[in-house]
């Protein structure tokens, strides 16, 4: 193998996750509401397979061609029915890789020309829409647990090719979660460690 070769190979390369992951792309949507900038949340339909009632923002997986941004513009587009051109990209947040082999990448966005109370969101994905302050958020610190995760080897590894056998020492990891509490709302999980990373990014300008 040539040197050249190689090294043009990682010229300019874009590290990505190792292994196999479901990408999603997932808009974090900012809207004026009575003069005051708002985050807009989706409570899911009951009918849908996974995560029924549960509070999110838009998004969904990437398909093939489209980067994770353009899904997230995409699904925020057809979860709220919403025309793309009124969906600002203002720029991504920190991407998360959970231990259940999805990669999020959740994208600040605004949305124009519409007042929150013309929003119609389709009915098969979303059950309604609220809206919590910005503000709240930056003042408010969520309550944050951990939850632990173990490997499990599945049946028909194969101990014996590793140090100490099924003696093996694995390690165990902690996973973050934060509940945030709105009124009647409680936003948890993906979202809600969503919305703490967003505040931590925007903490230099509360300085």
């Amino acid at each position: 193998m040539e040197l050249d070769l190689l090294k043009n190979l990682f010229k300019g390369r874009e590290p990505y996750p190792e292994g196999r992951y479901s990408d999603f792309g997932v808009l974090v949507p900012l809207i004026e509401v009575d003069g005051s900038l708002h985050l807009l949340f989706e409570v899911r339909a009951a009918s849908l397979n996974k995560q029924p009632g549960e509070i999110s923002f838009p998004g969904g997986k990437v398909e093939k061609g489209e980067t994770p941004g353009q899904a997230a513009v995409r699904e925020t587009s057809e979860e709220l029915l919403l025309k793309q051109e009124s969906i600002e990209l203002v720029g991504p947040l920190d991407y998360i890789v959970t231990p259940f082999n999805y990669a999020i990448y959740p994208y600040l966005g605004i949305i124009h020309g519409i007042a929150i109370t013309d929003v119609r969101p389709n009915p098969g994905e979303v059950d309604r829409i609220f809206t919590v302050p910005l503000e709240y958020f930056l003042t408010n610190e969520p309550d944050s647990y951990h939850i632990r995760v173990h490997m499990e080897p599945v049946r028909g590894f194969p101990y014996e090719l590793i140090p100490n056998g099924q003696g093996y020492n694995w390690k165990s990891g902690s996973y973050p979660v934060h509940f945030y509490r709105y009124g009647e709302h409680t936003i948890w999980g993906i979202t809600a460690r969503i919305i703490k990373n967003l505040v931590d990014i925007l903490a230099p300008l509360s300085l």
